[in-house]
């Protein structure tokens, strides 16, 4: 992200109201390789392909802000390798990490893993200290802390199934479960900053908040999450959670939320209603049926509409409902870009 982009990003999540509205996207591995001509597992390989993408993508699209920016990721897999999760890799699909808790017994012997030295971690900070001078000389800096959130490494060690009916279960087993993995997650995000200064955002991203209840949100979530967002003075503080959103969107102020990625079910204007207007919104059009499998008319439709559901215009950046998708081609991000006022 640019200096401009990223005071333009503050701008939004202080209320300014831009014309045109922002567009953003959290691209990663699930679109960029394949956008980019390249396989899966070379975009994790290699770290001058998975440079080359990410410039490309900036490059072709300079309007729009891409978040976090040049992100090292491996999949789900960085987080739950530090745990000792097995990482099964897959020439063109995605990575997958295998869980290690057979039982909520297990969770007792779980350990804090290091940062610096566990897991894939250490190969993320990597990439980004190579590249670094590469993506400062493209007028770009490195924005962003990432994790996945707490719950959502939690599913990785168990199960999904198996984390959830722990928590009405074992809730007490699952609180050492999650006050581990979180401060593990807090120690990861101020290694990030730590390691890169320009690094004045959290992103978090935690799908799982939307398979709870708001009794369980309160109890097994909330806290955590404001933990870890807490971790470093961040001035943006964002988080992505592309499955039901209405429980969480009540309390991402009480978190420390400015920013918030949700699922396309939701409008913009139900959202900032519930986060009464303090919390910029990233959205909203539906990711895989409209932008990936649309055509360029119904991807400007889309557009139009999702700007048209809302009055007041602040706080808002233009996006799908979720991370970009596989599939999304050059002229469907071209036609969202003219959709939202762009020259393109």
């Amino acid at each position: 992200m640019t200096h401009e982009q990223w005071e333009r990003l503050l701008g939004v999540l202080n209320g300014d109201v831009c014309d045109p509205l922002p567009v953003g996207f959290i691209i990663d591995s699930p679109w960029l390789p394949t956008w980019a001509g390249l396989s899966i597992l070379d975009y994790y390989t290699n770290e001058r392909m998975w440079l080359e993408a990410n410039m490309a993508a900036i490059r072709r699209f300079s309007d729009v802000l891409f978040l976090p920016g040049f992100w090292s990721e491996y999949g789900m897999c960085t987080e739950p390798s530090a745990f000792g999760a097995r990482c099964i890799w897959y020439e063109n699909e995605f990575p997958f990490a295998e869980p290690i808790l057979c039982a909520c017994d297990a969770i007792s012997s779980l350990r804090k893993p290091d940062p610096r030295k566990d897991g894939l971690a250490p190969f993320v900070l990597k990439r980004l200290e190579h590249c670094r001078a590469d993506i400062e000389g493209a007028g770009h800096a490195i924005r962003f802390a990432v994790a996945r959130g707490p719950l959502n490494v939690a599913t990785f060690l168990m199960g999904n199934t198996e984390f959830l009916v722990a928590m009405k279960t074992s809730p007490d087993e699952t609180h050492v479960l999650l006050r581990t993995i979180t401060d593990y997650l807090v120690d990861w995000v101020r290694l990030q900053v730590e390691t890169f200064p320009t690094i004045e955002g959290v992103l978090l991203l935690d799908d799982i908040l939307g398979f709870i209840g708001e009794e369980d949100f309160v109890e097994f979530a909330k806290g955590y999450l404001k933990d870890v967002f807490g971790a470093v003075d961040a001035k943006v503080r964002f988080l992505h959670n592309d499955a039901h959103g209405l429980i969480c969107a009540k309390h991402l102020v009480d978190i420390g939320v400015n920013l918030f990625n949700f699922g396309f079910e939701h409008g913009l204007a139900e959202m900032k209603a519930l986060t009464g207007g303090a919390v910029a919104l990233l959205g909203n059009i539906p990711p895989r049926d409209v932008l990936a499998q649309g055509t360029p008319d119904e991807v400007r439709d889309a557009v139009r509409a999702s700007i048209e559901s809302v009055e007041d215009k602040s706080r808002i950046i233009l996006s799908c409902g979720g991370g970009m998708p596989p599939g999304v081609s050059t002229e469907n991000v071209e036609a969202f870009l003219g959709a939202a006022g762009y020259s393109v």
